[in-house]
């Protein structure tokens, strides 16, 4: 496929992009400084790099027209930067209906879903309770960006995992479509991005939040 990859310098969207090249992709990396991208030798013939800025619409629609699917790994590397996920998602969702590219997938977060009704109980009524409370405006801010992706004209999805490790790439996880998951506490960054690109081409999770997790 032809692909995209926003925040591409990013824990997932390295992972995105190094896992696409391995898999035979044509990919896209857009990045907001080249060299913080780091480059896998293999594939590399098929990697282009894009310094597209988000504020301008028609560098943006130059990188994503003519794409298969577009994938986000946009989001907060810090407390600081809270609210980037919605105000870069904004220009991104506009880039792609105006190219006419359809296939939109994005990070978000395992909270926005509902609670499970056989969660554990540490779950329930501690860690996902402190965690949102805690984290209170990184999830108001996706729940914009999740809205604004469900009225815009793409095949979107959002993904929904939990807390984030460095861990190895396995390819065993769980997933969720439009529902959450019980005991789901964690997963690689390495599987976010594996999941992601599986979820590319499945028609089920079309305009819909898939939970991801071990």
């Amino acid at each position: 496929m032809k692909l995209t990859v926003l925040g591409a310098t990013g824990g997932i969207g390295q992972e995105i992009v190094r896992q696409a090249l391995a898999a035979g992709h044509q990919v896209t990396a857009v990045v907001r400084d080249p060299a913080r991208l780091s480059v896998p030798a293999d594939g590399r013939e098929r990697l282009d790099v894009a310094t597209a800025r988000f504020d301008d619409p028609e560098a943006l629609r130059r990188a994503v027209a003519g794409r298969d699917a577009v994938l986000s790994g946009l989001g907060p590397r810090s407390t600081k930067q809270v609210g980037v996920a919605s105000r870069l998602t904004r220009p991104v969702l506009q880039a792609l209906e105006a190219a006419g590219t359809r296939r939109f997938l994005a990070v978000s977060a395992a909270p926005l879903g509902p609670v499970p009704e056989d969660e554990t109980f540490f779950l329930r009524y501690i860690g996902t309770p402190l965690v949102s409370r805690v984290l209170r405006k990184h999830y108001d801010d996706l729940r914009i960006m999740e809205d604004d992706m469900r009225r815009s004209a793409t095949d979107w999805t959002s993904v929904r995992p939990p807390k984030l490790t460095n861990g190895p790439l396995t390819g065993r996880y769980r997933t969720a479509v439009g529902a959450s998951l019980r005991g789901g506490a964690k997963i690689s960054r390495a599987d976010v991005a594996h999941a992601m690109l599986a979820m590319t081409g499945d028609p089920a999770t079309v305009k819909q939040a898939v939970a991801v997790a071990y």
